[in-house]
């Protein structure tokens, strides 16, 4: 035991007239790991608390990140205040590291900056859903550096948050998640119209999702080459494109029902041929 004492007692260097010890330097990193370890409980704890109280989740994750860097700060100078370690000491180091940051980091500094700009401003909130280029997904979380996205397909995507903010992006849910939509059909020639728009209107207005005010409106749109063209233009409130769809599946079933119960035939495209000339037929 007494070589163990002797051990942990025994000074490394001084720094600061002050002595380090071989126990006081394993201590350390020690205290600080648990002192990081609570830091992280408690952010997450108090994530939990004020998400049950239901206030926004933006504001909730803002708060986690701002009591996640004061508090680590805050370890940070504790540590050296217990070392005796003034920050002047660390005046060249830093100059070093500000020095590597503008010719090494700069994307990870603008992403952590873009981060903080998305969370503070909102232009892009969790729950979004958003168009970018090709893909379509949820805005699951926004952390420092990217952005959490899962697609309408399951897949999860991690985009920069400077990407975010330095390209076009469409927010289908960023006023409100009104959304208009179109089911577009094609009639036979020689089909009623008038009942045909009467059909198709029922067909929107008795879905349940589907908003009064604005109401369905129907529009007789063109003399297609084989069919009657007519579209319905109707709001809905979706939260992405899988709603959309399957509102508008339900409406086209809707419409297929009612123009069966109707006898009213679903154009299909076709072709009338005509042969000038005499025509034989060859028997071998």
């Amino acid at each position: 035991m007494e070589n163990i004492s002797a051990f942990f007692s025994y000074t490394l260097f001084t720094f600061n007239e002050q002595t380090f010890t071989v126990g006081q330097i394993l201590l350390l990193p020690v205290l600080f790991f648990l002192a990081y370890f609570a830091i992280k409980k408690s952010s997450s704890f108090f994530l939990h608390r004020l998400s049950k109280r239901g206030l926004d989740p933006d504001l909730v994750l803002l708060f986690q990140r701002l009591y996640f860097i004061v508090a680590l700060l805050l370890l940070v100078f504790t540590t050296l205040a217990i070392l005796n370690v003034p920050l002047g000491a660390f005046a060249f180091v830093s100059g070093a590291v500000a020095i590597g940051v503008g010719f090494g980091a700069q994307n990870i500094i603008n992403n952590f900056i873009s981060g903080w700009i998305l969370m503070w401003e909102k232009p892009i909130r969790l729950g979004d859903f958003l168009e970018i280029g090709d893909v379509k997904g949820t805005v699951e979380t926004i952390n420092t550096r990217s952005t959490r996205i899962r697609r309408t397909d399951g897949v999860h995507l991690l985009i920069p948050n400077s990407h975010l903010l330095e390209n076009m992006v469409v927010n289908w849910t960023l006023v409100d998640r009104l959304t208009r939509c179109i089911v577009r059909v094609g009639v036979a020639y020689g089909s009623p119209v008038k009942q045909v728009s009467e059909l198709i209107q029922q067909a929107a207005e008795t879905h349940e999702l589907v908003l009064g005010d604005p109401e369905p409106l129907v529009i007789f749109d063109d003399f297609g080459d084989s069919a009657l063209i007519f579209d319905v233009y109707f709001w809905i409130e979706t939260g992405g494109e899988k709603d959309l769809r399957v509102i508008k599946s339900d409406i086209r079933f809707k419409i297929d029902e009612l123009f069966a119960a109707n006898d009213i035939v679903i154009s299909f495209p076709q072709r009338d041929v005509h042969l000038d000339g005499e025509v034989k037929i060859v028997r071998q």
